[in-house]
């Protein structure tokens, strides 16, 4: 998958070529579908969600840059495979703050990324709840990134005010993915990337 994904041009970093080499889609799908596990399509993990298409978590992941000793939240966090592909990449000095309020996904995504010891290890946090506040508590982020459509802008204000100067959101609205940078007066340089389909972003009013 890896040399796919660089043939297509969806991954232009070697840490991230590296962590697609390293991470296993087939640790992250249902039993039933580990033969699909690299085709490069979305595939169902239950609860009406998916484990995203390879090239798309490629994309999402060259846009967001993520780095050695970084803190990023990574919300919806699903079948943790993205999750895990981060935490091999932010390494032992960085975390990654994993969201999923889906009760059974929670339990299926930590139990995914536990096979590569991120949880034990202390690079990866796990929490089951809502991602519409964010996770103030743990803030400042250097990136944050959403698998999910949020449906508006409004949300971002919110997680942006938990990133740092600097600091990058990659998250879906509508049909296109957006990059939002934060500027040193506050403010975010937006670009957007159309043409993408995600499953739409669940908080704990169902909405």
């Amino acid at each position: 998958m890896p040399s796919y994904l660089e043939q297509e041009r969806a991954i232009k970093s070697q840490k991230i070529l590296k962590a697609f080499g390293a991470i296993d889609r087939a640790d992250f799908v249902p039993r039933d579908l580990r033969e699909a596990a690299y085709v490069d399509e979305a595939l169902p993990i239950g609860q009406g969600q998916t484990i995203s298409q390879p090239y798309t978590v490629a994309f999402m992941l060259e846009l967001l840059d993520p780095g050695p000793g970084e803190k990023i939240m990574d919300i919806g966090a699903g079948s943790g495979w993205q999750t895990a592909l981060l935490a091999y990449i932010v390494s032992e000095k960085g975390k990654v703050f994993a969201l999923e309020l889906m009760p059974e996904l929670c339990e299926f995504g930590r139990t995914n990324v536990s096979k590569y010891n991120f949880i034990e290890k202390g690079i990866v946090e796990w929490f089951c709840r809502d991602a519409s506040p964010g996770l103030p508590e743990k803030a400042p982020f250097d990136k944050i990134i959403a698998a999910a459509n949020i449906g508006d802008f409004k949300i971002f204000e919110v997680w942006g005010s938990q990133l740092k100067i600097g600091g990058r959101i990659v998250a879906p609205v509508g049909n296109s993915l957006w990059l939002w940078i934060k500027q040193k007066d506050g403010d975010f340089r937006k670009k957007e990337f159309p043409g993408f389909v995600f499953v739409p972003f669940v908080n704990k009013h169902g909405n």
